[in-house]
């Protein structure tokens, strides 16, 4: 959530941010009254409760009708200071339902507009040129047909649609893809976890989860537990309720965890393969770092992820994410689109968000530095994220006779196999 002295003093700011978002900008008025009652209701019940103290001390020295009068209001008070003390616990509980509903300022400089209106950074790479070179590339389907890699009729038959079997070399790729993403990150400093997919209501609602993308969570209703969609969530929440010291920052974790998606709205989109799946495999990187240090994290994760698309030599695209289509938690977000060649055009396979203070005044989480204590940063990024990248992978790396070739920075995570073959 956000600072609410930054609400107060530079509302418009606010108002804009939610403008921007395509939210509720009459939200930010609402706060700003229900703010402002908690305020003055709590000044009132302090007004009250010190009358009440100062009659205690004059009570016992009264006397005769002087002491009747005093007992007299000692009583009204009583209720006056019960009912300042019910109005104050109101207005505070409409205050933070409130501010728990606005979104994050989104950064000055990420672009306006809705899901088509990025910006695009840079293109890395060409896409092939498979007339040239002679035939009519296949799509992830039916190259992982070929392979005996991807079985989605009997993902289908047994766990219903959007779901699928990584068989075979397809398993193998998995694993391969994780162990390597696990293997870079581990190198620049990052502490590997496994997470757990389970995780209580704080911990979802803490990350900003139970807003604008509630309906693709799945709820497990007689274990009051949320399924996670990504592993950001039990990063976020690793270090809830704690106060960091300063000289540990910044903390850098990569989850390994699988991921539940419901794809609510999604309807027609993406119905063929493994692209839009209501379960898959990720490694998240995620970070605790100084509010100061956040943009130049931001950075540092988005290089980490061109670095290893770029060993998986995968022709893609940066884009500035437009401020409607960010998440309510980020404030700037950096997608990376792989060239998807039967699709001829760009997706998604990793982002990085910058989710400044929101994350950790929700989870409430803090650094101590020279003795004071404040609200830090947090920021996430997809290392890998299996099916797609898979798909970006046989789609790109494929030959006229169906077979795939491995990046050679893949090959030793795969026991040194150069290509991918048609099974017989």
């Amino acid at each position: 959530m956000i600072d609410l002295r930054l609400l107060r003093e530079d509302p418009d700011r606010v108002r804009a941010s939610q403008r921007a978002r395509g939210e509720d900008v009459d939200l930010v008025d609402a706060l700003l009254a229900a703010d402002e009652r908690r305020r003055s209701s709590g000044s009132r019940f302090d007004e009250l409760r010190n009358e009440q103290k100062l009659l205690g001390k004059q009570v016992p020295k009264a006397q005769g009708e002087e002491k009747a009068a005093l007992l007299e209001r000692t009583k009204s008070l009583a209720a006056e200071v019960k009912a300042a003390d019910a109005e104050q616990t109101a207005a505070k509980e409409e205050a933070e339902a409130l501010v728990r509903r606005l979104a994050n300022l989104i950064d000055p400089d990420a672009p306006v507009g809705g899901e088509e209106d990025f910006v695009t950074l840079e293109e890395i790479g060409t896409p092939r040129d498979f007339a040239a070179e002679g035939f009519e590339p296949r799509d992830h389907v039916e190259l992982g047909q070929l392979l005996g890699a991807i079985d989605t009729e009997r993902g289908a038959k047994v766990a219903g649609s959007r779901s699928y079997y990584l068989t075979g070399v397809g398993a193998l790729l998995e694993l391969a893809l994780v162990n390597m993403a696990m293997a870079q990150a581990t190198a620049a400093g990052f502490v590997p976890m496994i997470t757990p997919t389970l995780v209580k209501p704080a911990a979802m609602d803490g990350t900003g989860f139970l807003g604008q993308a509630a309906e693709n969570v799945y709820f497990l209703e007689q274990e009051e537990r949320y399924l996670v969609g990504t592993s950001e969530v039990p990063l976020a929440a690793y270090h809830m309720d704690e106060i960091l010291e300063g000289e540990q920052l910044p903390l850098r974790y990569a989850g390994f965890s699988s991921c539940f998606r419901r794809e609510a709205g999604t309807y027609g989109k993406d119905t063929r393969g493994i692209i839009r799946v209501h379960q898959f495999d990720k490694v998240e990187m995620f970070v605790y770092t100084t509010p100061e240090e956040a943009q130049a994290e931001h950075r540092r994760l988005l290089q980490w992820e061109k670095d290893f698309l770029n060993a998986l030599e995968l022709p893609y695209r940066v884009i500035d994410v437009a401020s409607g289509d960010l998440g309510s938690s980020a404030a700037r977000k950096f997608d990376i689109e792989a060239w998807i060649p039967t699709q001829g055009k760009y997706r998604e396979v990793t982002s990085t968000s910058n989710t400044t203070e929101y994350q950790s005044r929700r989870l409430s989480i803090r650094v101590r530095e020279e003795g004071k204590v404040r609200p830090l940063a947090t920021l996430n990024g997809t290392l890998v994220a299996v099916p797609r990248t898979i798909v970006a992978i046989l789609e790109n790396h494929q030959q006229a006779d169906g077979s795939v070739v491995l990046p050679e920075a893949l090959r030793p995570y795969l026991g040194g196999r150069t290509t991918l073959d048609p099974v017989k």
